[in-house]
């Protein structure tokens, strides 16, 4: 059964950091495209970051600069490192991944989400 569980959310003032983290099961996911989505309050989930399968990044124009995606093959782990926060960063943060079932379909798989919230 694949599962994505985040970690690491939290309260931090703006120009803070934090580390989000995805612990992945089920399967070996290092090959496969790691993404995180946000979700402010009262918008639309939106992509945030994402980490292919051959190494290679993107990035939503908000963020770029300032949040970097990584992963931890041994761990099974994929990371979200936030720098340089702003309010307008408040949101759930999600991780999320498309993977291929037994019988051939592909199914999206999300994170239960953890919390980030930019204050003072």
């Amino acid at each position: 059964q694949v599962q994505l569980v985040e970690s690491g959310g939290g309260l931090v003032q703006p120009g803070g950091s934090l580390r989000l983290s995805c612990a992945a099961s089920g399967r070996d996911f290092s090959f496969y495209t790691m993404h995180w989505y946000r979700q402010p309050p009262g918008k639309q989930r939106g992509m945030v970051a994402i980490l292919t399968k051959d190494g290679s990044t993107n990035y939503a124009d908000s963020v770029k600069g300032r949040f970097t995606i990584s992963r931890d093959n041994a761990n099974n782990t994929v990371y979200l490192q936030m720098n340089s926060l702003k309010p307008e960063d408040t949101a759930v943060y999600y991780c999320y991944v498309v993977a291929r079932s037994p019988s051939g379909d592909y199914s999206p798989y999300w994170g239960q989400g953890t919390q980030v919230t930019v204050s003072s």
